[in-house]
């Protein structure tokens, strides 16, 4: 028996190296923002999921700071213990009034938000009806769950109509699906879904992780933009988005949110979320009560670059938000694209498989409303310059 029990993950990474798929991660040397020291270098920063530029706003930091004198760093338990914090309640009750929801609960993530409420909510003998295209942390709940796991073809509410009609046996059902899908930046088609999940009676999820503090009036996400306030069962968000800090949120009835409190797991086994990051997350909910400038600059930026890549030649997907995905295909030349971008001084990730299925690799442009009409003037420069060298565009 070889020695070395560990040598099928040296030839894993020197395949994906091959492949074009192994991960090369940058360090950042400054705060978030348009700008960033990367890796030493002063880039254009097109990267990150800063929408609005909270994660370096000053009463966001400032917040931070006056929690700490007050109340210290880490709360030092779980929230069923000696966890939870005035700070904790106070931003619930802000998220739910800010959502239009009875209630709302925090978790550590949106990923734990995720692994928390799936599986209390089905388990073994029930049924989840998921998008194909949903997010990990959407899968992995679904797979703790234990729940028979149903498929339907992306944004395919007849293909969703289909694959219910076809399970007969099952104890409880749920559909669930991204609300805005975070690699081609379109939105679920969710008031159709509302009216499948209404007339089969399924409860009805939506993680709107990119949506929140994008879509709706303000910010106020998904379900206000589609005005379902009510009707969709469980709003799953996360804060370390648009809001700029750290933590995930479930909004929903007084009752699904007193049964997470009971079952969900991240929030029975997981320390609370920090004071600073709950403090700035109230002052961001604070923000985005005072006004919409910073939503409508977001969006307003995201049109004027989209147009430009469009008039450029370049394939932009299908997307219908802040996000614009620039398609390549293969990951060797989207890992090229990328590096030349940085060469040039614009930091944009490149995108493969398995984030995206093979043959659809691309660069992932996350446009912020901290960018000015100037940064993306000088953006679409390079994006063209590098687009012609590498045969991109004409």
């Amino acid at each position: 028996m070889s020695d070395n029990k560990t040598a099928w993950i040296d030839e894993e990474i020197a395949r994906l190296k091959q492949e074009g798929l192994f991960t090369h991660i940058r360090t950042l040397g400054s705060a978030q923002g348009a700008w960033l020291i990367v890796d030493g270098k002063r880039v254009l920063n097109f990267s990150s999921n800063n929408y609005l530029g909270l994660a370096n706003h000053p009463r966001l930091v400032e917040a931070a700071k006056q929690a700490m004198d007050k109340y210290g760093v880490g709360p030092a338990a779980v929230r069923t213990i000696a966890g939870t914090m005035e700070l904790h309640v106070e931003l619930e009750r802000r998220l739910a009034a800010f959502k239009g929801a009875e209630a709302a609960i925090t978790f550590q993530s949106g990923f734990t938000a995720n692994l928390a409420t799936i599986p209390a909510l089905v388990g073994r003998g029930d049924v989840i009806f998921s998008d194909r295209l949903n997010h990990a942390s959407i899968i992995d709940g679904c797979r703790l769950s234990r729940a028979k796991i149903v498929a339907f073809e992306h944004g395919d509410v007849d293909d969703l109509r289909r694959k219910i009609a076809a399970e007969s046996e099952y104890g409880r059902r749920l559909i669930v699906t991204d609300g805005v899908f975070s690699m081609d930046g379109d939105i679920a088609p969710l008031p159709a879904l509302y009216e499948v999940a209404r007339e089969h009676g399924i409860l009805l999820m939506v993680d709107d992780a990119h949506g929140e503090g994008v879509l709706g009036r303000g910010g106020r996400g998904i379900v206000d933009h589609f005005d379902l306030h009510g009707k969709v069962d469980i709003e799953v968000g996360t804060l370390s988005k648009a809001f700029g800090v750290v933590g995930g949120v479930v909004a929903g009835t007084q009752a699904i949110v007193d049964w997470l409190r009971q079952r969900g797991r991240p929030f029975l086994f997981s320390s609370a979320m920090t004071v600073p990051d709950v403090a700035a997350c109230i002052a961001a909910v604070d923000v985005l009560e005072e006004s919409t400038e910073l939503v409508d600059r977001l969006w307003s930026n995201a049109e004027y670059f989209k147009k430009g890549m469009n008039a450029l030649g370049f394939d932009t997907g299908h997307t219908q938000t802040p996000i614009v995905p620039v398609m390549l295909g293969e990951a060797p030349l989207a890992q090229k694209f990328s590096k030349r971008l940085f060469e040039e001084g614009v930091f944009a990730m490149a995108i493969g498989y398995p984030t995206v299925p093979r043959g659809q690799a691309r660069i992932r442009v996350m446009n912020s409303a901290t960018h000015t009409i100037a940064d993306l003037d000088q953006a679409l420069e390079i994006f063209a310059r590098v687009g012609r060298e590498l045969g991109v565009i004409a």
